[in-house]
């Protein structure tokens, strides 16, 4: 593989140490993308987090050059504010340079004011499946980055992905590769069941 997404950073903090020894780890082309912790997404709910990004970010540190983007998965609950939403990411940018993914999950981040916003701050907006709305199927926000996230589907987490399924989301790819200047992440997150590798291995294969 040429890149894992950290999830456990969402749950816990980890020592600086903790992220240069995973760095140490990998070949030098590797990445890893990392998931804002929920203290800030569920919690604060992206409101006054300043310190808190501070402090993620010291603890990322660690990852040095081989840190991918930053993930924002936003609560099923949260709906979009214009005002909290600029505020944030203007903090965030600001706080920890580099890619940004953000994965809402409320219908209202998929309207054209959200996109906007997202476009604004250099935000690209997750591929979901299962996807919460229409829109979530497909690229949005600022086209820099196409960062799909599987989660398994029909049953989120768990259930894995047949040969068809997986040349349809193989066969979606080429689209964004042909935005200019864009990098494109495909992280299956459908673990509870340990499908995750096998899928991803089987997606790899297909070229």
């Amino acid at each position: 593989f040429d890149c894992t997404e950290i999830n456990s950073s969402f749950y816990r903090p980890h020592r600086p140490a903790t992220y240069a020894r995973w760095a140490a780890s990998v070949p030098a082309h590797f990445r890893f993308s990392v998931k804002l912790p929920n203290t800030i997404t569920h919690g604060a709910r992206l409101i006054d987090c300043g310190d808190l990004l501070a402090r993620f970010a010291e603890e990322i540190i660690g990852l040095g050059e081989k840190r991918g983007p930053i993930l924002v998965q936003l609560p099923p609950g949260l709906d979009f504010d214009t005002k909290i939403a600029a505020a944030f990411f203007k903090r965030l940018t600001n706080t920890i340079s580099g890619q940004i993914v953000c994965e809402p999950r409320h219908l209202s981040w998929f309207g054209p004011e959200a996109d906007a916003l997202l476009v604004e701050h250099r935000v690209a907006r997750v591929v979901a499946d299962p996807a919460p709305a229409p829109a979530a199927a497909m690229p949005g926000g600022w086209r820099g980055l196409a960062y799909f996230r599987l989660h398994g589907s029909p049953r989120t987490y768990w259930s894995s992905y047949d040969a068809t399924a997986l040349t349809d989301w193989r066969t979606r790819i080429p689209e964004t590769e042909s935005w200019p200047e864009t990098e494109s992440w495909v992280v299956f997150d459908n673990t509870a069941s340990g499908a995750a590798t096998a899928d991803a291995l089987a997606f790899q294969a297909l070229g």
